[in-house]
């Protein structure tokens, strides 16, 4: 089995409307995403998947996320722009690029300092 994965990066504000602390204010991360996918073989390159495309696709999806305040878009306009609904999402945004191929995508990490992250995986 073979795991392979990128790194990907946005800058993004939000605030969690239904939380008390600190976080229900205005405030900014740089996320950091990574893309993990699966396959048990290789093409005749060598290869599992073509990272560059992985990162392509990755950029995509976290594109309309980029320098906005999550809040004002979807889906966080109607649910939390938590980390875990974040990296829910863009696993979600992701999963129709690998639709009858042979790779599975198994994972998407999203960090919110170098410290603190979630790994969503259905």
């Amino acid at each position: 089995m073979y795991q392979l994965f990128v790194e990907e990066h946005f800058d993004a504000a939000h605030y969690l409307r239904n939380y008390r602390g600190k976080c229900e204010n205005l405030h900014g991360h740089r996320y950091k995403v990574v893309a993990r996918l699966e396959a048990t073989k290789l093409g005749e390159t060598g290869l599992a998947y073509d990272f560059a495309q992985l990162k392509r696709q990755l950029r995509e999806v976290i594109a309309p996320f980029d320098h906005h305040c999550l809040n004002d878009a979807p889906p966080f306009d109607q649910i939390e722009p938590s980390c875990e609904n974040i990296a829910a999402t863009i696993y979600d945004g992701l999963l129709p690029y690998f639709s009858g191929s042979p790779v599975t995508l198994t994972c998407v990490e999203v960090w919110e300092s170098p410290t603190t992250g979630v790994a969503y995986h259905p």
